[in-house]
């Protein structure tokens, strides 16, 4: 039996991710700057010319690698949210994705990176903001967001021993209260 002929379409697709996959993978490791069109077609084994034909540019290219789907919608108190942000150490402290490592790997040095970051954490402070009391509920939100992201990258790119050799459940531990210190609810 001869082998089955993919669709125009579906063959487009898996190209594309081929070449998303290169790019999120080169992104986060050398980033932004340091990261080329032939390099990403290198990495997904197609042609240059390919990945512009596709994307156009390589700032395109980046804001469709380091496109992140927002977290779930659903209501969250001040308990749930500090659990919340303390059950995502797992994934600050693991296998970070590809796109989430090269939008923090270049959002210092690169504009659309930064601008990307700042959609990502506006969202998420716009989340958590609401689960909070007061007015300056948004600046807690940003508050206990950046904290969350000094983690991450504190242990993802400067790869620091403190937190390293650290079992996540004891960073949870420490951060805890000063997490629901600033849900700016009691929880004594």
């Amino acid at each position: 039996m001869g082998e089955r002929v993919l669709p125009r379409a579906e063959r487009r697709r898996r190209t594309e991710g081929k070449i998303l996959d290169a790019a999120r993978s080169l992104f986060a490791d050398v980033g932004y700057e340091r990261a080329t069109i032939r390099g990403v077609a290198g990495a997904a084994g197609v042609d240059p010319a390919l990945v512009m034909q596709y994307f156009g540019s390589k700032e395109e290219l980046f804001r469709h690698a380091v496109r992140v789907m927002p977290a779930p919608d659903g209501e969250l108190g001040a308990e749930e949210v500090v659990e919340h942000l303390l059950g995502s150490l797992t994934v600050k402290m693991g296998e970070l994705p590809q796109g989430s490592l090269a939008m923090m790997r270049s959002m210092l040095t690169h504009p659309e990176a930064a601008a990307s970051a700042r959609q990502v954490l506006g969202q998420q402070i716009d989340r958590l903001a609401e689960a909070l009391p007061g007015d300056d509920a948004r600046l807690r939100a940003a508050l206990m967001t950046l904290v969350m992201l000094g983690v991450a990258v504190g242990h993802q790119l400067l790869e620091l021993d403190e937190l390293r050799g650290v079992p996540q459940e004891e960073i949870a531990r420490l951060l805890r209260p000063s997490l629901h210190t600033l849900t700016g609810q009691d929880v004594s």
